[in-house]
């Protein structure tokens, strides 16, 4: 499928899609959000995809939605007509892992995009923000949940409310970010880190993923008694007699997905 705002490389087990507005910084409009959902969910059940890395430029992940698309919009439009329709929701309901590799801005839809994703790994030159506020309205695609679930209420309230970027060295330390990384080294590690997924059973990752992600759905208790259910529907799969048997044998497992 051809695509206008993104591009799309599948090699190696790994599908890297790349954000690619470039004369608007990758800011997001509905073309490019709906474009992704498309190719996130052709990833998702394409076998020669194991793992998806989404990116954008080295000046900007994106660098916020598009604000010329929305500037004349009134009340009775964003509601009878949501700038950015289901494309975050089925974003949300992709199964397979994907990681945002982040270098330069990555502000307010940007940084909703990124933390959208299972984990960033960001250059050191990445820029976090939520910088709404500037613009008289606030984040609306998921920013006052999830960064505050991600680096807790008082950073995600400086953020919200004084528009600050928050920089690679802390969002790292604030546990936006899984590692950082020297901005010429961040494919080489995302890949890295996908092509490590990509070798593990997809039944086991896929129940990772849905096991962590339903810990910010649910109180403790029922977490847990999920996690459990999950880890032992996992005993009737050929991969864990596997995995357990190349455990056992000292050798590499195979996993075959089943």
């Amino acid at each position: 499928m051809a695509y206008e705002t993104i591009t799309v490389d599948i090699s190696d087990d790994i599908a890297l899609i790349t954000l690619n507005r470039p004369d608007a910084l990758n800011a997001l409009n509905p073309q490019l959000l709906s474009e992704l959902a498309d190719a996130l969910d052709a990833a998702d059940t394409n076998d020669k995809a194991r793992c998806i890395i989404l990116t954008g430029s080295d000046k900007a992940f994106a660098a916020g939605a598009d604000i010329t698309e929305m500037a004349d919009k009134s009340f009775v439009d964003v509601v009878t007509n949501p700038l950015f329709g289901d494309s975050f929701e089925r974003i949300e309901r992709i199964q397979k892992p994907i990681i945002a590799a982040v270098s330069g801005y990555a502000l307010g839809g940007g940084c909703e995009l990124a933390m959208a994703c299972d984990f960033i790994i960001a250059s050191d030159t990445a820029k976090f923000g939520q910088p709404e506020i500037n613009l008289g309205v606030i984040a609306g695609l998921g920013g006052s949940q999830r960064l505050t679930r991600l680096v807790g209420k008082s950073k995600s309230m400086d953020m919200h409310l004084t528009g600050r970027f928050m920089d690679a060295t802390e969002a790292e330390s604030a546990g936006l970010v899984s590692r950082v990384v020297p901005a010429k080294k961040l494919l080489d590690e995302a890949r890295a880190a996908a092509g490590k997924i990509a070798e593990k059973s997809q039944l086991a990752v896929k129940a990772a993923k849905d096991v962590v992600n339903r810990s910010y759905e649910t109180t403790l208790s029922e977490g847990i008694r999920y996690e459990k259910a999950v880890f032992q529907s996992l005993f009737a799969t050929e991969d864990q007699t596997e995995g357990m048997a190349a455990f056992k044998e000292k050798r590499e497992a195979q996993f075959r997905d089943r």
